[in-house]
């Protein structure tokens, strides 16, 4: 995934009125390419029941608080957490260039999903997490 992220991420610069720090979201990719386990070659699937792909509803239709919540309640490693992170970011950053001037309300969605992402990846929220 890391090669057709970067590449949704480069043509979402090309998008015009996308409120979104492209530089923000590659850092936050890069992060997660970093975490141990990520250069692991493994055969294309795609698999529900997985937590870093199960859990990216967190950002999707939780607020800050309700992803502390969330989080504390389905008990996943920073790892974990931090691959759902990057999913959640691939599954909007796929979503613009193919659907910016299609869908709009997919976009804005989509927009809200990779706010989530950045601002938890700013920092800790009043929780401490």
């Amino acid at each position: 995934m890391d090669a057709a992220v970067r590449g949704y991420l480069a043509e979402c610069r090309t998008l015009p009125g996308l409120d979104l720090d492209i530089d923000g979201c590659l850092h936050v990719w890069e992060a997660a390419m970093a975490l141990p386990g990520a250069d692991r070659v493994v055969s294309p699937r795609w698999l529900h029941g997985d937590p870093t792909v199960d859990i990216v509803v967190a950002w999707e239709l939780l607020d800050r608080a309700g992803r502390d919540l969330f989080r504390s309640l389905v008990r996943v490693d920073e790892a974990t957490w931090l691959r759902g992170r990057a999913w959640a970011l691939a599954i909007a950053a796929m979503t613009f260039p193919y659907s910016w001037d299609t869908m709009p309300d997919r976009c804005a969605a989509r927009l809200a999903l990779a706010h989530a992402v950045l601002t938890d990846a700013a920092g800790p929220s009043p929780t401490g997490r």
